[in-house]
């Protein structure tokens, strides 16, 4: 009996590895393209919440994140990078216990969502973030970029802040997603037909 209560829970820890491997933060795609106004940032973002965060989010604490881009341009071995950008994008979500739904607000838009899960899909989905003006980049030039999100403990109540300084319950924060990428043209705009 022992013999096969063993197995089972060998069995389980098999089954339930990938799956607890794939519940850390972390940055999966992100990409810099060009449009007429300049150059927009989309990403996605998975954000887990652990057992604390949640029970946090229920109880109406509004949980605040920061989105941190970083840009530079290579000068080559005899001099430092040069910083092109440096932006960052405050997010927010939080339960809304009257409507009993999630809401989440990324830079200037609001969205709500009836589940945890759609609402942490939407929190972790950047789409056109301008982070440069026309003409920052030189067409074919190289570019290293890095994004992170962290939650950002310092928007916490402040009872709660205290706690949040000494524990790892509070901390979540994707590891930094580094990739390089050729200034994108922006497609030209089409003309007008009378």
């Amino acid at each position: 009996m022992r013999l096969a209560v063993w197995l089972l829970a060998v069995l389980l820890s098999l089954a339930t590895g990938p799956l607890l491997a794939q519940e850390k933060p972390a940055v999966r795609s992100a990409e810099i393209r060009a449009t007429q106004q300049g150059y927009e940032l989309d990403a996605q973002i998975d954000l887990p919440l652990n057992r604390t965060l949640e029970e946090a989010l229920l109880k109406g604490i509004n949980l605040f994140f920061v989105a941190e881009l970083e840009i530079t341009k290579r000068r080559g071995w005899w001099w430092f990078d040069e910083g092109i950008v440096d932006a960052s994008r405050k997010m927010r979500i939080y339960y809304h216990l009257l409507l009993r739904r999630y809401v989440i607000e990324i830079g200037y838009m609001t969205k709500t969502a009836g589940t945890l899960e759609e609402a942490l899909e939407l929190l972790g989905t950047l789409e056109g973030w301008q982070v440069l003006e026309r003409g920052a980049l030189k067409n074919g030039r190289r570019y290293d970029a890095r994004l992170r999100v962290r939650l950002d403990t310092a928007q916490l109540p402040k009872p709660l802040h205290i706690g949040a300084v000494s524990g790892d319950r509070w901390d979540l924060s994707t590891p930094w997603h580094e990739w390089s990428f050729n200034a994108p043209v922006a497609d030209k705009p089409m003309p007008l037909v009378p």
